[in-house]
């Protein structure tokens, strides 16, 4: 028998979220709660099915975000990093100042913006830029330098390859003392409600808790990649949004509006009712 229409069923939340190791945590046991549907994608297309309304909440690129003034974020709950990320990199055999060209992995828009924007105010050099495919040997055949982000560049020995990594989170907190957010769940103002926000947190703070367990489920044949995800996923990749978290998404915002790169500086809106944890 069906609900009487005056009785309030709760609604399904459509959840986009990025498809690399980095995510584990922040999606931990939601694939079986009811009140919400998961599906998985690079973070530029998650971007995509948010703004098309395929998805209520994406867990969109940080640039994403400030394209949208209809958008509202969860509070307390990124992928960021105080430091080396140790998955967003720019991979050449050049020093930085003899690049010219550079090939963008298309995954990530707030990456390849991060690149436009330190190329502009601290490498100090003015490239072509060629979006790609994340192939590395095919980007670094037509550019000086290619960026690579997620489990890619994770994952690419440049030692053996005879290459320089340049670690972009590194590279930004060198230069502004701050964190770095990649990316965060967000979506127009009325997709998240104070519930859906604090489950968001919960798996979040569960997901941290089981490290280790998500680490052996991503490699179950191998220890040593195992070691390497847990280390990475515990202390490359903060999952937190606030105090110098906030600082260094705003100062992110104010250098892209300074060099012309969004159209106007960003406002951090969060979801009405959804208090920080």
């Amino acid at each position: 028998m069906s609900a009487p229409p005056d009785v309030d069923t709760p609604r399904l939340t459509r959840l986009g979220a990025v498809s690399y190791l980095n995510t584990r945590p922040l999606v931990y046991g939601l694939e079986t709660r009811p009140e919400v549907l998961v599906r998985f994608d690079v973070p530029a297309r998650c971007a995509d099915l948010l703004e098309g309304g395929l998805i209520d909440l994406g867990l969109i690129p940080a640039f994403e975000y400030a394209r949208h003034d209809d958008y509202c974020l969860v509070p307390d709950v990124a992928i960021a990093s105080r430091g080396a990320v140790e998955s967003v990199a720019l991979f050449t055999r050049r020093e930085i100042a003899d690049v010219r060209s550079i090939a963008l992995d298309t995954s990530s828009r707030t990456s390849a913006s991060l690149v436009r924007l330190l190329c502009a105010v601290h490498f100090h050099i003015d490239p072509v830029f060629r979006p790609a495919a994340p192939d590395l040997t095919t980007m670094l055949e037509h550019a000086d330098a290619a960026l690579l982000i997620g489990d890619p560049a994770l994952f690419t020995d440049a030692d053996a390859l005879g290459l320089r990594k340049i670690d972009l989170g590194s590279v930004w907190t060198e230069m502004t003392g701050l964190p770095f957010v990649w990316a965060f769940w967000a979506g127009r103002a009325d997709a998240a409600t104070p519930a859906v926000c604090r489950l968001l947190r919960e798996a979040r703070d569960a997901g941290i808790g089981a490290i280790d367990e998500i680490a052996r489920r991503e490699a179950p044949a191998d220890a040593a990649r195992a070691a390497l995800v847990a280390r990475y996923l515990r202390h490359a990749i903060a999952y937190d949004l606030n105090g110098p978290f906030l600082d260094g998404l705003r100062t992110f915002y104010r250098l892209l509006a300074e060099q012309k790169l969004v159209e106007r500086d960003a406002t951090i809106r969060v979801f009405r009712g959804a208090q920080a944890g």
